[in-house]
């Protein structure tokens, strides 16, 4: 029966050396995973401030951009409004001119036999220029 204790010592004694070998190479594998992520972790960090760099730069100049955006759209606001009272100048030259046209023909209208007369005049002047000058082109 002693023999058979020390049997049962032998194998539990075995399976504890089997178990502690197991337990080594899973915590020397762990060790190896562990500097694996903490190399990474760190080549991560790197990138990470090398974006952040790049972020910032990236938003000072699109800060920049969009303040010149606005400076530009203001004086593009004073170029609209100076358009728009133009548009209003010449709305109301037309109109005047409209007034001017609309009184010329009420007038033309009223002093038809007049307004003929001084043609047929304004006509006969014309033929009498055309002849004076055709007569000092032949000399």
């Amino acid at each position: 029966m002693d023999n058979l204790l020390y049997i049962s010592a032998l194998i539990a004694a075995i399976a504890f050396a089997v178990l502690v070998i197991y337990l080594v190479r899973l915590l020397k594998e762990s060790e190896r995973t562990m500097t694996s992520v903490a190399n990474t972790l760190e080549g991560l960090e790197k990138q990470m401030e090398g974006i952040t760099t790049e972020t910032t730069l990236l938003l000072n100049r699109t800060n920049a951009l969009a303040e010149d955006i606005n400076q530009k759209a203001d004086k593009l606001n004073g170029l609209v409004d100076s358009i728009s009272g133009l548009s209003s100048t010449f709305t109301t030259f037309s109109a005047s001119v409209n007034e001017v046209s609309e009184t010329i023909s009420k007038i033309a209208v009223e002093n038809k036999e007049e307004t003929a007369q001084a043609i047929k005049w304004g006509n006969v002047a014309m033929e009498v220029f055309k002849k004076k000058k055709d007569k000092k082109r032949t000399k």
